[in-house]
């Protein structure tokens, strides 16, 4: 099994920055082959695609409501995968889980194998 735990979460102002973490343990033999993607949930919505990132890094995907504030990276080494996000609006207030799967980024919530508990990230207007 893997673990992964989200962190960074809080409250920001509309315009400010926060930058989550999400880090995996367990077992994490072979983790460097997953796709690690962010989504989130806000009261009474679904769960949405963010942002996600191929296995090596070398494809990234983001939702259109995030592209140009959002960036998603990660160290494979540290098992670790990081989203940085700057100029927050109020809209982006939800709790962000971090997912993993095999390989390629997917958008769908249904094809992802591990979950985290989630952050929940606040933005005032």
């Amino acid at each position: 099994q893997v673990q992964l735990v989200e962190s960074g979460g809080g409250l920001v102002q509309t315009g400010g920055s926060l930058r989550l973490s999400c880090a995996a343990s367990g077992r994490t033999f072979g983790l460097g082959l997953y796709a690690m993607t962010w989504f989130r949930q806000a009261p009474g919505k679904e769960r949405e695609f963010v942002a996600g990132i191929s296995w090596n890094g070398g494809s990234t995907d983001y939702a259109d409501s995030v592209k140009g504030r959002f960036t998603i990276s990660r160290d494979n080494a540290k098992n670790t995968v990081y989203l940085q996000m700057n100029s927050l609006k109020p809209e982006d207030a939800a709790v962000y889980y971090c997912a993993a799967r095999p390989l390629a980024v997917a958008t769908t919530k249904n094809d992802y194998d591990y979950w985290g508990q989630g952050t929940q990230v606040t933005v005032s207007s």
